[in-house]
C-alpha cells in the first residue's frame, strides 16, 4: 500500500493509496488545492470543511462539463 502525504488548506493529510499510484494522487491533491487556494482567496477562511466541499463541487462541476462534450464528440 502506497502512501502520499498532501498538504491542503495549511493542513497536512497523510493518504493511502493503491502501489504505484502515489503520484496520480499528489497530482490530485494539487488540483484540489488550487481550488482551494482559489476559494480561500475569493471568500477568505469560510470553514475548512465549507472550502473543501466547495472545491470538490466545483470539480465535479468540471468533471460533468467534460464527460458531457465528450459525450457530444463521440456522437
Amino acid at each position: 500500500m502506497g502512501h502520499v502525504t498532501v498538504k491542503l488548506n495549511s493542513r497536512t493529510y497523510r493518504l493511502h493509496c493503491p502501489d504505484e499510484q502515489e503520484e496520480r494522487l499528489k497530482l490530485a491533491a494539487d488540483v484540489l488545492g488550487e481550488k482551494i487556494a482559489s476559494l480561500v482567496e475569493e471568500f477568505g477562511q469560510v470553514g475548512e470543511d465549507r472550502i473543501l466541499a466547495m472545491a470538490a463541487l466545483m470539480i465535479a462541476d468540471e468533471l460533468f462539463d467534460t464527460r458531457e462534450k465528450l459525450k457530444k464528440a463521440s456522437q
